[in-house]
């Protein structure tokens, strides 16, 4: 009995030691393990590991791909027209060794913290190098790559791996948007006046050519009518000429019954002529005599 008491307290500190000797290693985690401070072994496979009670201790981060938001940033891009940049990163912890010997017991947080500067910088870096143009634009996924390139050099040095970077919202100040908008609205009406003038132009070129078109038809046409008009006034003249070669009395006295027809039309004129004037040959004498 005496040695079963003395024994139980023994075999508990044995348990109590072995498992305290004891730790997993989680699939989504890498594991330190630290000996007053400096690092013993790195366990990076899930599963069960040992480390020394009292003197060991374990330190896990995770080894999953984390994001990291990085709140609004202004840029001056080299036109000078001021951006508000919103971005983002995705990194994961490459090298938990490095990673512990350049943040300490800091961890994720002081990080971030650094990793926030790296990202501020660059994008301030790269942006700064071009025009605003080349930012709003579909150039942008090119800036980003530059951006994540560079972020990747830098973030070495934590331990961290950079696997992308993202540019979410890249917007004008709103004292500057308003003029954007005012600088874009006179263009599109430049331009819209341009378009109206071309415009113009053409259907005045399309109109001159229409008129010319219709003077030379009816040029023609009347030229055609007169041909025609000349050959049918010939044609009457010689008929007329044949007549009065076959019957000149017929012929004059055809020619008196026009005149009279003209003469003596209603209306509101009065002719006074003597009763025996030439003019009433014809219908003095049976003969026009």
């Amino acid at each position: 009995m005496r040695k079963t008491t003395f024994l139980l307290p023994i075999a508990v500190i044995l348990v109590a030691g072995v498992l305290s000797s004891l730790f997993i290693v989680d699939e989504r985690e890498k594991a330190l393990v630290l000996q007053f401070g400096r690092v013993v072994t790195v366990k990076e496979e899930p599963g069960l590991a040992f480390k020394i009670p009292l003197i060991q201790e374990v330190v896990t981060y995770d080894d999953r791909i984390l994001s990291r938001e990085v709140g609004p940033l202004e840029v001056t891009p080299l036109d000078d027209r001021r951006l508000i940049v919103d971005a983002f990163a995705r990194y994961r912890i490459a090298d938990v060794t490095q990673f512990r010997q350049a943040v300490g017991t800091g961890g994720i947080e002081l990080a971030e913290r650094r990793l926030d500067n790296i990202l501020r910088s660059e994008t301030r870096e790269v942006l700064g190098s071009v025009r605003s143009d080349s930012v709003l634009s579909v150039d942008r996924v090119s800036l980003m790559n530059r951006i994540r390139d560079a972020a990747i050099v830098e973030a070495r040095g934590l331990g961290l791996e950079v696997v992308d970077v993202r540019l979410k919202r890249t917007d004008l100040p709103q004292a500057n948007l308003e003029a954007t908008f005012a600088r874009m609205r006179a263009e599109r009406e430049r331009e819209a006046a341009d378009e109206i003038a071309r415009g113009e132009e053409a259907a005045q070129r399309v109109r001159a050519q229409a008129d010319r078109t219709v003077v030379e038809l009816v040029s023609d046409a009347n030229r055609q009518s007169e041909i025609v008009r000349g050959e049918a006034d010939a044609r009457r003249n010689g008929i007329f000429a044949e007549a009065f070669g076959a019957d000149p009395e017929f012929f004059e006295f055809y020619r008196s019954l026009n005149a009279y027809r003209i003469a003596l039309q209603g209306g509101n004129s009065s002719m006074v002529m003597s009763p025996d004037s030439e003019f009433f040959n014809y219908l003095k004498s049976d003969m026009g005599r």
